[in-house]
């Protein structure tokens, strides 16, 4: 049952009326946080105002050059760095690692702002959201609340989705449903919504796992949540009440629009302006849905989903242009859309092989590259394949396998690439044939014991020349970038 995993970006147990908490790790007690009036409950909130982008202050860094990673797959949402200067080939022994941390259950990487580090994780029943100096692992501040989230398939009851940063706020969404909005600077709540009671959400396989999108003052989730009452009939007969995709205000929770009957996958929504006009892609459980962000305006829907029960959507749609791919592993595998107002054109798919599938990703969203995807295909560890098409035609270029499920970070005419048992390898982005520059098995500083225990699930991340890298209850901060002597 291990193959069935989507660890986002990867189900839920009663939160309502959990008391909140926030405070310095070191100082003092936790105490209890204010809690505000439900959302419904709250006067009327004051003209939302822009929220500065050097928000957070002091900026705590030392290291002046590179760029923040402020949510799921960074600043460009498609796990591409625009950083230079990478150490190629590395030294033996791979990178050097700066700090690393014993961390709580969960599958998401931090984000990172301002030398701020934002981890999400699950320590006995209690979910934490930590704040600490990114380039030194120092705590500053945490935030607690009571989970009580049990996995159907015996995965861990951490978070799956990644701390989104926007300005001086921070939202996180628990794997039980939880949507928090905090203050960055100290970790007080401002909003919360409880998901799972207000739009009736219905365990899926895997818990709550699609990272929410701020897009102007909207924060868009995947709800995907059920008639009253679905709760009690057989989870494959549970249908939508149109709250597959919600928009809230980002400065107070309220709800701004919801659309479409579809539930809840594991890919993240994804936005992009195609023509001129803003775009909105949610590969939902049951396929991918095209709409309006700023309105709700559905465009259209596009089937697509392996037939089995026990099967999910977790890669995100990659816009190249007007063209949207967009790949599974459980059965269709992937395919390029050309998309419009009123619905997409399909340019190719694997839907319709036998086998010879050209890209079926299972959780890694392929990267793109000159008219190329590179990506993991394969839903077992044993059957996986790094490899590389030709986006316009789905050719494939080249395979490499026995390197396990992988994860790929691109910066600097690389990629970093993270086996899910701990191995961390640098390529050459090369469309041509498989390029390995350098191969690192990371050890505990002084120990011959592995820095990275499996399963490591979680792409790499990159902010101002450190790489961070989570395996199985840690997390590791290695320097990929040496910082330029002034």
């Amino acid at each position: 049952m291990r193959s069935l995993l989507i660890p986002l970006c990867l189900l839920v147990a009663g939160c309502g009326g959990a008391q909140t908490k926030a405070s310095p790790p070191e100082k003092q007690p936790v105490q209890a946080a204010q809690t505000p009036a439900e959302p419904e409950k709250q006067a009327a909130a004051p003209a939302a105002q822009p929220i500065p982008k050097d928000a957070l202050t002091p900026d705590l860094r030392t290291r002046k050059t590179g760029a923040d990673w402020p949510a799921f797959l960074g600043p460009t949402a498609d796990s591409v760095s625009s950083e230079k200067g990478i150490r190629a080939p590395w030294p033996a022994g791979g990178p050097r690692i700066v700090w690393h941390k014993q961390i709580g259950e969960g599958y998401a990487m931090p984000s990172i702002s301002r030398g701020r580090l934002f981890l999400f994780d699950r320590r006995g029943n209690t979910a934490t959201l930590h704040c600490w100096k990114s380039e030194t692992g120092e705590p500053i501040w945490k935030f607690e609340y009571p989970t009580f989230y049990r996995d159907r398939y015996n995965y861990n009851g951490g978070p799956r989705c990644y701390p989104v940063l926007d300005g001086d706020r921070v939202y996180i969404y628990g794997v039980e449903g939880m949507l928090h909005c905090l203050r960055a600077t100290d970790g007080k709540m401002l909003w919360k919504v409880d998901t799972r009671a207000d739009f009736g959400i219905v365990q899926n396989f895997f818990g709550v796992g699609s990272t929410p999108v701020v897009e102007g003052d909207l924060l868009i989730a995947q709800v995907g949540g059920s008639p009253k009452g679905s709760d009690r009939i057989d989870f494959a007969d549970v249908k939508g009440n149109g709250s597959g995709v919600v928009a809230f205000d980002k400065y107070t929770g309220k709800v701004r629009y919801q659309i479409t009957d579809e539930l809840a996958s594991y890919a993240v929504p994804v936005l992009a302006t195609i023509a001129g006009r803003r775009w909105g892609f949610v590969f939902a459980r049951g396929g991918l849905v095209g709409f309006e962000p700023k309105s709700g305006k559905l465009d259209f829907h596009f089937p697509y989903r392996a037939k089995d029960y026990e099967s999910v959507n977790a890669s995100n749609p990659v816009v190249v242009g007007d063209r949207v791919f967009i790949s599974e592993t459980y059965g269709p595998g992937g395919a390029l859309l050309q998309v419009k107002p009123g619905g997409p054109k399909v340019l190719w798919t694997d839907s319709d092989k036998r086998r010879g599938k050209s890209m079926q990703c299972h959780w890694m969203t392929p990267i793109h590259h000159d008219g190329y995807l590179y990506g993991c295909s394969g839903r077992h560890l044993e059957n996986a394949e790094l490899r590389c098409i030709e986006i316009a035609t789905g050719k494939v270029m080249w395979t490499q396998p026995d390197l396990t499920r992988t994860s790929l970070l691109r910066v600097d005419g690389h990629f970093v690439c993270l086996a899910e048992e701990g191995t961390l390898l640098l390529l050459k982005v090369n469309p041509k044939r498989f390029e390995e520059v350098s191969r690192a098995e990371l050890r505990v500083p002084g120990t011959n014991a592995p820095l990275l225990e499996p399963p490591c699930w979680a792409a790499p991340i990159l902010s101002h020349g450190l790489l961070y890298v989570r395996g199985e209850g840690r997390l590791a901060c290695l320097e990929l970038i040496p910082e330029k002597k002034r």
